[in-house]
């Protein structure tokens, strides 16, 4: 088979319903953060832990995998993961594919292992920022092999314990570099106290959840936020019961629906407090021009008779720009979407990736180093034209292509299996809303 021919049957016709309102409930699969913090806490416990309603996707299953590998046993059913620690185990070789929770999460947790470990993963993730974990771990006394390149592929040569200690990070291209080290500390012999230096932290709320979920392990945590200062003393973890929140941020395009297409969306089972960063689309879509509100299902969403543009920062919220950037492409007037520098070393440089994409389709996007501008000529795409949408790989690309899909006929979304890497069946969901 020519590789034309295998391009083409990657493509996926994007369902087109236009301004047809559309009025549906939603279950999202569970949180992807929430779900591989949690492994990560309850390989580090004593005693079993159950996740209730676990995300079972790509990332999820190789944070599983790269555990089961180093010794931890973990039972597996659609709705319940059973957790049973033990003391890590080597040698092993693990799959990171292109996660970067698990290539930032499990190195850390494998200097705890008997052995060595060793990491590799899909071509995109060796280009992708790991090198403040790596030198934060050297700076701990543990030794890694990665021939100078502060990437993957590498080899922890674990001796089976952490001394811990105080560092110095720079997290400013990811904050998943500083949770890798908080989520390890209490199983060091000293703790960990770690202090970000350099550029703006993004992603705030994804360490707030980091402490939090330590702390619901029974970590004793400090944060002085003055100092950008996380404080995690050695101690015992304790398994835990939790019900997995759906994951809020995949939950983005399929509110898109209702204010694309009119109608409503309720996403059932919306946490009324949580540290996912996906909760703040509660304000943006309504600042968007959607209306918003708690029923008794879960988050309504009902659409308006226009979409608005935005002018935003979303550094602390990033991931929820490839959807706010598509409905922004639908927007009845400009939109400037601010502090997002740092995707540009996500699963693939997404301001490079969104502003081609829609410009491809007859957008208007001007891409800044740190910023997106998209001025779009007429409300709900009527400017725009169909033709395909590629997607690098990364699923939150293709989901936006499925987006701007709705009204403008004859997007092709390439490779939308990437979608599993979050969700399980985003293609049988998503026309299960729209046609």
């Amino acid at each position: 088979m020519s590789s034309d021919s295998r391009a083409q049957q990657q493509l996926w016709p994007a369902p087109t319903r236009g301004r047809n309102a559309v009025n549906a409930k939603v279950v999202i699969p569970g949180s992807k953060s929430v779900t591989n913090r949690a492994l990560i806490l309850a390989a580090q416990a004593e005693g079993k832990s159950l996740l209730r309603r676990p995300l079972i996707s790509r990332d999820t299953e190789l944070m599983a995998a790269g555990l089961q590998s180093m010794g931890i046993k973990i039972e597996m059913s659609k709705e319940l993961w059973t957790i049973t620690p033990s003391q890590l185990k080597g040698p092993a070789k693990i799959d990171v594919g292109n996660a970067g929770t698990v290539m930032r999460f499990l190195p850390p947790l494998s200097a705890l292992a008997s052995a060595d470990i060793s990491f590799d993963g899909d071509p995109r993730s060796y280009e992708r920022p790991l090198g403040p974990v790596i030198a934060a771990l050297e700076e701990l006394g543990i030794e890694i092999e990665h021939g100078n390149r502060y990437s993957l592929p590498l080899i922890v040569k674990s001796k089976g314990s952490i001394p811990g200690g105080t560092l110095t990070i720079d997290a400013s291209a990811s904050s998943q570099f500083l949770s890798a080290l908080l989520l390890i500390a209490p199983s060091t012999t000293n703790g960990i106290t770690a202090t970000h230096q350099g550029g703006p932290l993004p992603s705030m709320p994804h360490i707030e959840m980091t402490v939090e979920m330590l702390r619901d392990f029974g970590a004793t945590v400090e944060v002085d936020s003055k100092t950008n200062t996380w404080s995690v003393k050695s101690g015992k973890l304790h398994g835990q019961d939790l019900v997995i929140e759906p994951d809020l941020s995949n939950a983005s395009p399929f509110l898109s629906i209702a204010m694309v297409c009119g109608g409503s969306i309720t996403i059932a089972d919306w946490p009324k407090s949580t540290t996912q960063p996906g909760d703040q689309l509660r304000e943006i879509f309504t600042r968007m021009g959607a209306k918003v509100e708690f029923v008794s299902e879960g988050l309504k969403i009902s659409g308006g008779d226009s979409i608005h543009g935005i002018d935003i920062d979303l550094h602390d919220v990033g991931e929820l720009t490839p959807s706010i950037a598509a409905l922004a492409a639908l927007a009845d007037s400009p939109s400037h979407l601010r502090g997002i520098g740092h995707l540009r070393l996500h699963e693939t440089d997404r301001l490079a990736a969104l502003s081609h994409e829609i410009n491809a389709l007859g957008g208007n996007v001007i891409e800044e180093e740190t910023s997106l501008h998209i001025t779009p000529k007429s409300a709900f795409g009527k400017d725009l034209h169909g033709g395909i949408f590629h997607t690098y790989d990364d699923h939150r690309l293709a989901t936006a292509g499925a987006v701007i899909g709705l009204v403008v006929p004859g997007v092709e979304v390439e490779n939308v299996a990437t979608t599993r890497k979050t969700l399980p069946d985003f293609p049988g969901l998503w026309q299960s809303l729209v046609l």
